[in-house]
């Protein structure tokens, strides 16, 4: 038998945590020492605490690894148990990546400050262009909560086009707009050649000519925010104002989103 420091240094925890365990019900001691209090515990005990700390950084509570290690549970519903906390740190992995995206472009914003090229915006007028569009409703117009809203809306509009027959004949448009229930209502769409109208949430419609300061970013989505800041300071300098939010053309999607090019278009008035 082993002394609780000796199980302790075997199986990589702490004799606090062993100790937590008996408390808890999680793991007793195999023999305690009525005269010392002294806690000992055999070699066949070392599966049940790696199955228990497998299962805790696996993130379930420690009563719902009580109820896995007592055998309280069908093998179907520990499938099921498993599965579903795949799927939570899959997503929780995909949120913390994003961050790391929105992170890292917020801290090339700041090293960019007054140093990106204000030759690159150009004043133009946007030109009346023709759209199928479907529309989502976000909280904010931060990229966390843009990005899982419009990524899914461009992938139904395509495949309702594809089904009802409409021809894409340019770029994806995403337009802006406060919610009147509040958040931002996104508007996904393309380029088409199809008549005007309406039907089961896909909309075809002109969308008139603005004035507009435009600069071209080279790379992912989420990593627009130093051109969506640089076109900021740009108006701000040349004596403009700001008419809406910012619309975004897609002019390259290839497979490899780094190499995405997409215009942005920033409705402007003179100040």
């Amino acid at each position: 038998m082993f002394t609780i420091g000796d199980f302790a240094r075997h199986g990589r925890v702490s004799v606090r945590m062993l100790r937590h365990y008996d408390a808890t019900g999680l793991l007793h001691p195999a023999h305690v020492d009525p005269a010392t209090g002294y806690r000992y515990y055999t070699a066949d005990q070392m599966a049940r605490l790696n199955r228990l700390i497998a299962l805790k950084e696996l993130g379930f509570t420690l009563h719902q690894v009580q109820v896995i290690l007592d055998d309280r549970v069908t093998a179907e519903e520990l499938r099921d148990m498993l599965r579903l906390r795949r799927a939570e740190l899959e997503a929780a992995v995909s949120a913390a990546t994003a961050r790391l995206v929105q992170v890292e472009a917020r801290l090339r914003s700041i090293e960019s400050e007054g140093r990106m090229p204000v030759n690159d915006v150009v004043l133009k007028t946007v030109p009346s262009v023709r759209v199928a569009e479907m529309t989502a409703v976000a909280p904010d117009f931060g990229t966390a909560s843009v990005g899982p809203v419009i990524q899914p809306l461009y992938d139904r509009l395509l495949s309702r086009l594809e089904a009802d027959g409409i021809e894409v004949t340019g770029p994806g448009v995403a337009r802006y707009e406060d919610a009147s229930e509040g958040g931002v209502l996104i508007r996904a769409g393309v380029v088409v050649a199809a008549p005007l109208g309406e039907k089961d949430g896909l909309r075809v419609v002109d969308l008139p000519p603005f004035e507009a300061a435009t600069l071209v970013h080279r790379g992912r989505m989420e990593e627009m925010l130093p051109a969506e800041q640089a076109l900021a300071r740009w108006i701000d300098a040349n004596g403009y104002r700001s008419t809406g939010y910012v619309r975004e053309v897609n002019l390259e999607c290839p497979e490899d989103r780094d190499q995405w090019v997409t215009e942005l278009q920033e409705p402007v008035a003179r100040a």
